[in-house]
């Protein structure tokens, strides 16, 4: 080696070792200064705040002044702004429907549109989401396979800049039919079962793709179905527990909620009690006990009670959020006013009154219940063309202080609660989490509508192009209503 070539080396290592001593990368740093900030965890929000974004990530976060940041850091003003942790979801049904045509179908669910609908949910401050009745190649139960692809499971490997993370539940186990209802599309999706050994069977094939958790519905649809038996979803739950995989649950008497507590149910995809069941204690000290023995202890649940919520605002006067600026940059004039403008208006004393009774009732239900220590997260079951895909993340919200929580206790069940159920690394301004927050022009504190007051939103560290989703999607609809 020529001593030119030495020297030059021995300058790059030192270059090297001087570059990994730096107590930081000052073009990763960003230090976000004087905003209040509401971390997510539940505790007092701070006031002139200040947190320090590396790499994507939270190192520091405490007040403005008290953060020593690294030479030629960037700074951001946030002045008179809240910030707070993005949103989870945990139930979702992304990729079927069409956002711009108002459709639904299995050839909508594609990596494109799935990625459409993670942007949609960026736009309004999601920043991660687990899928639930994915199309994905299951077994027929007959020996071969459906054969519908992998998307979901390509997609959750994947970071896609300025999108939502997405994770899945895969496929979901039914009785043939009475598993997700609405468009014919996804009636057919979950694994159907009638007997233990198809249970089990199915359990053993749909663990092979690492859902998140398995999805099971209990519902017979007010008497108009069959559907999975206590001896039926006990099978999935012991053989899916062999797996330590959990499972989460749609289903509504109060029976069987309190044979899945006993079993080890871990999640509720809605109200656990509904339909007219009412808590009682022995379903209180069912919960209480299993938490206090530590078995399965964190049991979860996404209250779902959004179009519920949403039906109590009908009648004579016109609710707010139908002319928010945040569901026009998403849907159509025509597409508010038919999936709800037009329903909301034609409803009667009648039906205002009894949309209210059954609200209050799911809503003391699911009170009740979290007060004895199950724990309520963000989930909205959109994915049907009337429910709203990223705006009705911030109803949820909305409805769950109209349930009886405080606004910082629903901010904490959509974000630090959410993230720790979907196993996320994000719902937390904190050293180690991922950077993923929003930026709002009020407080939610004094309004639990302002989460919809967004100026930006921040995910890995990286601002979201919200001008530039919102005039993709403004040509898109005009094109669509040519």
């Amino acid at each position: 080696m020529s001593v030119k070539n030495f020297l030059a080396r021995i300058l790059l290592t030192a270059f090297a070792v001087l570059t990994l001593a730096l107590p930081a990368h000052a073009q990763n740093a960003t230090l976000f200064e004087g905003a209040r900030l509401i971390r997510g965890d539940g505790s007092a929000a701070i006031e002139n705040s200040a947190f320090l974004v590396q790499n994507g990530q939270f190192t520091r976060v405490g007040r403005k002044g008290e953060i020593a940041a690294p030479p030629g850091t960037t700074r951001v003003d946030l002045t008179g702004k809240t910030v707070m942790p993005t949103m989870v979801d945990m139930h979702g049904h992304f990729g079927f429907q069409n956002l711009v045509a108002g459709t639904m179908s299995k050839a909508s669910f594609t990596r494109e549109n799935l990625i459409d609908h993670l942007q949609r949910l960026a736009y309004v401050g999601v920043g991660a989401v687990v899928g639930i009745g994915d199309l994905v190649d299951r077994s027929d139960m007959h020996g071969g396979r459906t054969n519908w692809g992998d998307v979901p499971l390509q997609l959750r490997r994947e970071i896609v800049p300025g999108a939502a993370l997405f994770k899945t539940a895969g496929a979901g186990i039914a009785w043939p039919g009475s598993g997700a209802q609405g468009d014919p599309s996804r009636v057919d999706v979950a694994y159907p079962v009638t007997t233990p050994e198809e249970a089990r069977a199915a359990v053993r094939d749909y663990v092979r793709m690492n859902p998140e958790f398995i999805k099971i519905w209990v519902d017979d649809r007010e008497g108009t179905k069959k559907t999975l038996t206590p001896e039926l979803y006990g099978a999935v739950l012991d053989e899916a527990h062999k797996f330590n995989v959990p499972v989460g649950v749609h289903n509504v008497k109060l029976t069987d909620a309190k044979l899945m507590v006993k079993e080890g149910m871990e999640g509720w995809l809605h109200v656990p009690v509904r339909g007219g069941d009412v808590v009682d204690s022995e379903m209180i000290q069912l919960v209480k006990d299993r938490i206090a023995r530590g078995d399965r202890p964190r049991m979860w649940v996404t209250p779902a009670l959004i179009t519920a919520w949403m039906n109590t605002t009908g009648g004579a006067s016109r609710p707010a959020w139908l002319d928010d600026p945040l569901l026009k940059a998403l849907y159509s004039p025509q597409q508010i006013d038919k999936y709800w403008g037009a329903p909301l208006r034609r409803m009667t004393p009648d039906d205002l009154a009894r949309a209210k009774k059954a609200f209050e009732a799911d809503a003391k239900n699911m009170m009740v219940l979290r007060a004895a220590g199950m724990i309520v997260v963000g989930g909205t079951d959109t994915g049907q063309t009337r429910h709203l895909v990223a705006f009705q993340n911030h109803l949820d919200i909305e409805s769950m202080v109209a349930m009886g929580m405080t606004p910082m206790e629903a901010i904490k069940a959509v974000t630090s609660d959410g993230a720790a159920a979907g196993h996320f690394n994000t719902g937390l301004v904190a050293p180690g989490r991922q950077a993923d927050f929003i930026v709002l022009d009020a407080n939610p504190l004094d309004s639990i509508s302002n989460t919809r007051k967004i100026d930006k939103v921040y995910l890995r560290g990286a601002e979201v192009p919200r001008t530039q989703y919102a005039a993709k999607w403004a040509a898109q609809l005009k094109t669509a209503s040519r």
